[in-house]
């Protein structure tokens, strides 16, 4: 699973009460369930061996309680920028009942009122990879789902909305890096379990 290049490992959270009931969770800090806590564990087998030269996590319980039991938690820096989206008026919400009260809505198109838009999200991410870029190490990012949608569509030049087109699972591996050279980002691998 390795490259000649930086290769950048996302890990989104293990599961919440809310991801499992589909509830936007922006800033409401909450725990893992004991299924959450449980996949978390099981990222240390699947990153054994791996090394890598920047460990971050969003400040989040969620994304630091996974980055700690996977074992990494003593290595890691918290990173403001890595936090999930703000979801604004829509925290706690789940599409289904946005929908019902604005119907077509997207996050990655319409935003959240009272909370982020799709640009907002996306300066956050191109911080994160400009910090990224600077390190030109292997890399390993703790976060959340949407963070990590857009962070992957500005990682391979699409507007933030791009994000839209990148579904993640909790607990879920994927890896960016490049092709040919430092000038070609791609996706190596995605939200895989």
């Amino acid at each position: 699973m390795s490259s000649a290049f930086p290769e950048i490992y996302l890990v989104r959270h293990g599961e919440t009460e809310w991801s499992a009931s589909g509830r936007h969770t922006g800033r409401t800090d909450i725990p893992l369930t004991a299924k959450g806590e449980e996949a978390a564990r099981g990222l240390s087998e699947r990153l054994k061996g791996l090394t890598f030269q920047a460990v971050w996590s969003s400040p989040s319980q969620r994304a630091f309680d996974t980055c700690r039991l996977a074992g990494f938690g003593e290595r890691a820096v918290k990173k403001p920028d890595l936090q999930e989206w703000d979801y604004g008026a829509y925290e706690g919400v789940t599409t289904k009942e946005i929908i019902a009260k604005h119907p077509g809505w997207n996050v990655f198109r319409d935003g959240c009122p009272g909370g982020e838009q799709a640009a907002d999200v996306g300066a956050r991410a191109d911080a994160i990879i400009a910090g990224i870029r600077a390190v030109a190490r292997n890399a390993l990012i703790f976060s959340s789902a949407h963070f990590l949608r857009v962070f992957a569509a500005r990682w391979v030049g699409l507007p933030p909305e791009g994000g839209e087109h990148f579904v993640l699972d909790t607990a879920s591996l994927s890896v960016l890096g490049y092709e040919h050279d430092l000038t070609e980002p791609v996706v190596r691998r995605w939200n895989q379990k």
